[in-house]
């Protein structure tokens, strides 16, 4: 049992990492097609981090209440939606909303 939650752990953080960092190198493309500045690629950056931020301070007594594995599992799903949609992404505020969706994926940080 000890060995099957390791396993689960690191394949959680893995997807965790995946959805958190699946658009990074895809941005050099997207600001191309879709003809956004630099300043918008960061905006959806910083976007991106502040819902990092906000899941992590919310997700910290919802672990208290309800456990790690319910909360790690559902934010891995919840995540995996927004980054599934990122090729409907058709202006910059679309990219930033997708940006901030995807960052609730950091929030997975507060289970371990």
């Amino acid at each position: 049992p000890h060995m099957r939650a390791f396993h689960f752990s690191w394949l959680g953080f893995f997807i965790a990492f995946f959805i958190w960092f699946a658009i990074a190198p895809l941005l050099s493309e997207i600001k191309l097609t879709l003809g956004l500045s630099k300043k918008e690629i960061w905006t959806s950056s910083i976007v991106g981090v502040g819902g990092t931020i906000f899941m992590r301070f919310l997700l910290g007594p919802f672990c208290d209440k309800v456990g790690p594995r319910v909360l790690f599992t559902s934010v891995l799903c919840f995540a995996s939606i927004p980054t599934a949609c990122t090729g409907l992404v058709s202006n910059a505020t679309n990219l930033a909303v997708l940006r901030l969706f995807i960052g609730f994926a950091g929030g997975t940080f507060v289970m371990c």
